[in-house]
């Protein structure tokens, strides 16, 4: 099953898609909530070019590694790829007049209920969203 999630940023798709890729930038905005943290990003935005991002609780009680292969990129409007676990995920970019809008839709995971794979991945974009937004 697919699922979809999106946001509407008051920003320019340049500077958008720039942080998007951007490792320094994925250390600071990419967490579900604040008390979660990701302490490695790698980004090789090449079609098969690989991905990491390394996802900590700040208390140490817990972590994962996100990792993946990118199967296909056009720049600023679409990066798609494969997780390591197989699922895929879309993430489109769309320059409106009120900014930009990305929509993410991505396959379901079996561990976790679908509105809870919603929430957590909404958490994340809304915290780009917000991260952007500051950049202004």
């Amino acid at each position: 099953m697919a699922i979809t999630v999106d946001v509407i940023i008051n920003s320019t798709i340049d500077t958008v898609w720039k942080t998007w890729v951007s490792p320094d930038d994925i250390k600071i905005w990419n967490a579900a909530s604040d008390d979660w943290h990701t302490t490695i990003a790698d980004v090789n935005l090449t079609v098969g070019g690989e991905f990491l991002s390394r996802m900590e609780a700040k208390d140490g009680s817990a972590g994962f590694d996100l990792t993946g292969v990118y199967t296909n990129i056009i720049d600023k409007q679409l990066i798609e790829f494969s997780l390591e676990d197989g699922r895929n995920v879309s993430v489109v970019f769309e320059a409106i007049p009120t900014g930009v809008k990305i929509t993410e839709t991505f396959d379901a995971e079996q561990e976790n209920t679908i509105q809870a794979q919603k929430q957590g991945w909404q958490s994340i974009l809304n915290n780009f969203a917000k991260y952007v937004e500051a950049l202004n």
